[in-house]
This record gives C-alpha cells, structure tokens and sequence, in this order.
C-alpha cells in the first residue's frame, strides 16, 4: 500500500495533447535563487509550473466526502478520520491544510517576474494571472477551513515570518478583491488542459462567495460562466468520471494526469478499490448517501406512494445512486459484489465480505464513481479528478437565485437539465413551489450529482437549518453503521438481490460535531513556530 504522500510536479496539471510536452521534461525551478532563474520568459513559464504543485491537495479531492455524512475514512494515517468524527485537536488534526508552501511560490513569481522579458504583454499579464488565481485559491482554502489566517509576503528569517493571524473578514475581501482583478487579465481559454483560463477563475469565485453566503456574486459568476458558452451538461454522467470522458465539455478544470509513469499518476483510486479488487476501502459512501438519492419516480423514500422497500433499499432509485455507488448485489468486474456473507456460494471466503480484512468495506458499501472501468493498474492511472463542471454552476445560480428571489421558470430549467440528464422526471412544482420547499430539493440535488467530489462537508457547513443551526451539526452527529443482510445470487435483479435485515447494524464509528468544529484547529507545531498565531476557539 503507498501510504506516504507523492508530492506531484505541477506537470500533472499541465499535460494537453501535444503542446505540453516540453513541459513533461522539464523540472520546476521554483527552488532556485533569482539570480539563476529569472533571465527568460522560459524560465518564468517553468517557475509557474512549480506554483501549480498540489496547488489544490489533489490527495485530500477524494477523502473530503469523508469529512461529511456521505462518507467513512477508515485509516488514522490518512488524515480524515478525526475530521469526520470530529475528535481534531491541534495535536491530532489529521491532514493540515495550514501550509503556505504555494503562497510563498506564488509570492516569489510576482516579486520577481518583473526581471524577466516577455514576448508579449498578453502572455506575461496571463501568466501573472495565474499565478494569482493560485494564491487566491490557497488563502481561500485556508480561510474556509481556519477562518482568518496571515496574509504574508516573502520574509527572509523566520523570527521575521512570526505574525499574526489577519482577520477572517480580511482574508475573505483580499480572495475577492484578487477573483475579481484577475478576471479581466486572464486568457478566456487555456493554452493547455489542467491551466487556469477565465472559466476556472469565475468558478472559484463562483464557490467562494456561495461557501460566504454571497449569493448575489455567486449567481453572477454562474452567469458569467454561462455567458462564456464554453461548457455544456455530458449527455452520459458517467462518462464524465472515466479516461474517455476527459475532454468532455462539461469540465472546467480537473488535475490531469498520465498513465505508466508513477511520478504522475493517480495511486490515490487504489485506496478507494474494494479489497477484492486489491484495493484498500481507505474512503467509502455510508447509508447516508444512499438515503440522500430519490427513487425514480422523483419521491423522496420516505414519502407515502414512493415505493420505497426498506429490506430493498437499492432499488428504484436514482440512476446516479448505480453510477456512484457499488452495492450489495451490484454487478462489478464479473462477480456479484457482495460485502453481507463471508462465504461464497462455493463456500470459499469472500474477499469484500466487510469484516474479512480491514481493507474491506466497513460500510458494505464502495465508490464506483472514477473507477469504473476497472484501470489495468489501480495504484497507477490517469484518473483526473474534477474541480469544477458546468453542473455546479447550473445548481449554484439555481440556489443562488432561490435565496435570493424564489423560485422562477430559470430556476426549474436549470435543476431540470442537470435532472434529465441523470434520467430523473423534472421537478414536481406544485410540490416545490415556494423558496423553503425548492431549498429542500435543491440541496438534495446537489447530494446526489456531486457526491464523491468532495463538496458536501462544504455544502453541509454553508447551510443552515429552520433554527439558523449549520446543517453539519445535525448530520454529523449521527454515528456510523455497517448494515445488515444477505445477497441472494439467484436473483436475477441486482437491486434485489440484497436483503437488508438492518440498515443499523454494526457500529462502524461513534461521530461528534460541535458548533466549533466549523473551523479546523491550527496545528501546535505551527502555533510552536510562531507564537503570534492564536488557536480557534474551542481547541484550547
């Protein structure tokens, strides 16, 4: 298993067709003195290469959705498990996210590019651009995670880089301020897949101010993005989560990647494999998730007519749920994927019976979502997981709009295009007839198309309920559990063939959420290193 973190060269997010190949061959020079690196208009295209590593933790894309009510880390190591149980500390904090490594790349570039000719204006003022979309991006990150945080420069000592935290209001004005500068300066199109162009930026922005409650400016960035007529819905929605779905129209910006080369790939989906695939079940969907799907007809499960068969949970629903999740009974790399009996037909031991190894599913269920088809090699692949598709922008001026003025024709047009799409009847709008009603809808919306991207720990924090209460501190804390049943392999319906006797029945893991969780604690070692920082309440 490679439990360590890869540091990926932003080549991954670099590579297009053809004309990024001397990029592949060449390293960053983003460690070099500026008296070695900035003499040409090269040598700042390589330095911007280096601000792109793991510009956007590439290795966190996965896990996020285990910091929600959707999904279960199962591994201490990986650095999710007390995020999503909600037990951080600033001793044990799992994965930091407190880092300033790209900022401080970011800061360098613009420091010193002035140093360097270019063949253009345009060229250097899109470069530039970049580079600051990066830093916004990064502060915005840590300011949605950790509230304010220092707004540093490039300092030459470390007594010097003790400052203090900048206000949480000041970090969310200097991410604005610099989305809405860099807009105008950047190219409307990438020179290559995986670069940030317009688009992307509006995307940012779009997310930021929709995470702040800015409605008007989120809705507004949607719009734009619409304006461009660049993207368009993937008529296939499973398609987009596969190699030959990644020139699809629908994508924004995804982090790419290149197969047979380690240094490069993906390895991160073999952590999501089931353990009869060789994979290691380290981040799987819970009951929650599938609870969140509709059934096909477009009534909730708990709704009276809806048909829903509590000892059948999987059928019936959503198309999405089938395309996202792998099931008891589901059909899966020529077996019948069951995680309910430990023993086979054959009475040999079953590889993905949930309790048979800790690298089995501790939910009985798995991600299908990026990894179907089955790569070659599951630990090195070209899996290129998706930032931002046109989907997220038709949902988020969809909700936007609500909050802002109810519903509206545009509103019911543009959740039912993300709908049809999926194959699900459009929205019923006697049902969903006011704000309060469509709020409810859309929010499950957005469960069901985005799961497994990692938005619902951000969606579940933005929102509120009837009480102004953040709707994390309701789902999480709600505890984890392994459901119960059999699979009957006779059966010839995969949606059938599991029999859940209880949906609730091992513990799987005990969850807390308190109303300071909403932020993350700062690690001891950085409050160690500078002792101006202050830690957030309710970690002291």
């Amino acid at each position: 298993m490679k439990t360590f973190r890869i540091s990926i060269l932003a080549i991954l997010v670099t590579v297009g067709l053809t004309s990024c190949s001397d990029f592949l061959t060449t390293v960053p020079k983003d460690a070099m003195s500026p008296a070695t690196t900035w003499k040409t208009e090269t040598d700042a295209q390589k330095f911007v290469i280096g601000c792109y590593d793991d510009w956007a933790e590439r290795y966190a894309y996965f896990y996020w959705d285990c910091c929600s009510d959707f999904g279960y880390s199962n591994f201490s190591w990986d650095g999710f498990k007390v995020i999503g149980n909600g037990t951080m500390s600033p001793g044990d904090y799992g994965y930091s996210f407190y880092d300033f490594r790209t900022v401080r790349k970011c800061n360098t570039y613009l420091e010193q590019v002035d140093a360097v000719t270019f063949s253009s204006d345009a060229v250097k003022k899109d470069l530039e651009a970049q580079v600051r979309a990066i830093r916004a991006y990064r502060y915005y990150l840590m300011c949605s995670l950790y509230g304010g945080v220092p707004i540093i420069k490039n300092f030459q000592s470390a007594s010097e880089a003790q400052v203090p935290r900048n206000t949480e209001e000041e970090v969310k004005k200097f991410v604005m301020d610099e989305f809405a500068a860099i807009i105008p300066m950047i190219n409307e199109k990438p020179a290559e897949r995986g670069r940030i162009a317009r688009g992307a930026v509006l995307a940012m922005q779009m997310r930021a101010a929709m995470f702040w409650g800015d409605y008007s400016t989120a809705k507004s960035s949607a719009q734009a993005i619409i304006d461009l007529k660049q993207y368009s819905l993937e008529p296939d929605y499973a398609e987009l989560f596969k190699s030959s779905g990644q020139n699809s129209n629908e994508i924004i910006l995804a982090y790419m990647m290149m197969n047979n080369n380690s240094s490069y790939s993906n390895w991160e989906n073999g952590q999501m494999y089931p353990n009869g695939d060789g994979g290691w079940s380290s981040m799987v969907p819970t009951m929650n998730l599938v609870n969140n799907y509709e059934m096909s007809n477009g009534m909730t499960k708990d709704e009276t007519g809806s048909g829903y068969d509590s000892a059948h949970p999987f059928a019936n629903r959503d198309p999405r749920m089938e395309m996202t999740i792998l099931y008891p009974g589901i059909n899966w790399q020529g077996r019948v994927f069951n995680t309910l009996d430990s023993k086979l037909p054959d009475g040999s031991t079953n590889d993905d019976y949930s309790f048979v190894a800790d690298n089995a599913s501790k939910t009985a269920l798995s991600w299908r979502k990026y990894l179907d088809p089955m790569y070659p090699d599951i630990w090195e692949n070209d899996c290129c997981p998706i930032l931002y598709r046109y989907a997220d922008v038709l949902l988020t001026w969809a909700e936007a709009e609500n909050e802002l003025n109810g519903p509206s024709d545009k509103v019911y047009e543009y959740i039912n295009m993300v709908r049809q799409r999926a194959g699900m009847p459009d929205v019923n709008t006697a049902k969903y007839n006011s704000k309060e009603t469509l709020r409810t809808l859309i929010r499950r919306e957005r469960g069901s198309e985005f799961a497994g991207e990692g938005l619902r720990r951000g969606d579940i924090i933005r929102w509120k309920d009837d009480n102004g209460k953040m709707v994390a501190e309701t789902v999480l804390n709600e505890n984890l559990y392994c459901m119960a049943g059999t699979v009957d392999y006779n059966q010839p319906e995969p949606t059938l063939r599991a029999t859940i006797t209880n949906e609730k029945g091992e513990l799987v893991e005990e969850r807390v959420f308190h109303d300071y969780n909403r932020y993350f604690p700062i690690p001891q070692s950085d409050i160690d290193n500078n002792p101006q920082l202050t830690q957030n309440p309710g970690y002291n």
